[in-house]
C-alpha cells in the first residue's frame, strides 16, 4: 500500500484513514487511489501535472470530468485529489463484448469534446507545444520505449527515438483545432446507463488537432480488441471502419499514423 506519511499534512486531514485500493489500470507513471468517493492521483510535478489541474477546473460544468477537491505541488510531487465519477471504463469485458456499443459511446464522447468553445481555453496542446515537449523527452531519455507499437522502431520502422522525432518535426500536417481530451483512449472514458459518464486523465487536454483524439481513440480500439490488454483477451465484431462511421467522417491516414507516432514519444 502506499505510504501516506509522506503526503502533505493538510491532504491527510482531509483523508483521514479512509479505506482505498490503488488503480494499476493505465500507464501513466503516477500513483492513483481510488476510495469510496474520491481519486487521489500523485506523480511527479509537470507541464501534464498541472495542465491537469487547470483544465478540469475550466471544464466544470460543460462536461463530466472529475471536480478538483485539493491541489498542491510539494517536494516536486504534485497531490491531485479530485472527486470520484460513477461508471466503468470502456475497456471492461462488458463493453468489449458489444463492440456497436462501444463505437457509439467513443463517438458521442468525441462529439462532446469536439463541441466545446475553445475561444476561452487556458490549455494549449497544438503541435508547437507537442513537438517541444517531445523534443525535451527524447533529449533527457524519458521515451518509454517498453511500451511502444512494436512497429514503430525496428527493422522496418525508426532507428531511434530521435530519427522519429526529426520526422515528426519535418511532416507536421495542418491542424484542425478543436478541445481534444489528448489521451483518447479506453481507459480514460466511463459510462454508466448506456451514456458517456466522465472522462478521466486529463493531463494533455486543451486546444489541438480534432485527428490527435481521433488516433488515439483508433489505436486504442485495434490493441484492445487484438488482445494486447485485458489479459490477452481476443474480442469479436470490431472492424476498423467502425469509428469514422460513426463520427461520419472519411479516414485521414496520413493524420492518424502522423498522431501515434507522435504519442510514442509521450
Amino acid at each position: 500500500m502506499f505510504d501516506m506519511n509522506k503526503i502533505p499534512q493538510k491532504l491527510k486531514e482531509i483523508i483521514h484513514n479512509k479505506k482505498y485500493n490503488k488503480d494499476n489500470v493505465g500507464m501513466s507513471g503516477s500513483n492513483v487511489l481510488l476510495f469510496d468517493d474520491m481519486v487521489l492521483k500523485i506523480q511527479k510535478q509537470s507541464c501534464e501535472s498541472d495542465n491537469e489541474y487547470t483544465v478540469m477546473k475550466w471544464l466544470d460544468g460543460k462536461i463530466p470530468v472529475p471536480r478538483c477537491l485539493y491541489y498542491e505541488t510539494w517536494n516536486g510531487i504534485s497531490y491531485l485529489l479530485m472527486s470520484r465519477i460513477n461508471g466503468e471504463m470502456l475497456c471492461s469485458d462488458k463493453c468489449m463484448k458489444d463492440p456497436e456499443m462501444l463505437v457509439s459511446l467513443l463517438s458521442s464522447g468525441l462529439k462532446k469534446l469536439q463541441s466545446i468553445d475553445i475561444s476561452d481555453c487556458p490549455c494549449i496542446n497544438t503541435l508547437d507545444v507537442k513537438l517541444k515537449a517531445a523534443r525535451y523527452n527524447v533529449e533527457n531519455n524519458l521515451v518509454d520505449m517498453d511500451n511502444v507499437q512494436p512497429e514503430t522502431f525496428g527493422e522496418d520502422g525508426f532507428k531511434d527515438p530521435f530519427e522519429l522525432l526529426e520526422w515528426l518535426e519535418k511532416n507536421r500536417p495542418i491542424e484542425d483545432l478543436v478541445f481534444t481530451h489528448g489521451d483518447y483512449g479506453l481507459p480514460n472514458v466511463l459510462t454508466s446507463n448506456g451514456v458517456i459518464s466522465g472522462f478521466i486523465d486529463l493531463g494533455r487536454a486543451g486546444v489541438a488537432d480534432m485527428w490527435q483524439d481521433i488516433a488515439i481513440c483508433y489505436r486504442s480500439l485495434k490493441d484492445n480488441f487484438s488482445g494486447r490488454y485485458n489479459g490477452g483477451i481476443l474480442y469479436k465484431g470490431y472492424h476498423s471502419d467502425m469509428l469514422f462511421e460513426s463520427l461520419g467522417v472519411k479516414p485521414d491516414f496520413e493524420k492518424l499514423r502522423y498522431y501515434i507516432l507522435l504519442d510514442e514519444l509521450f
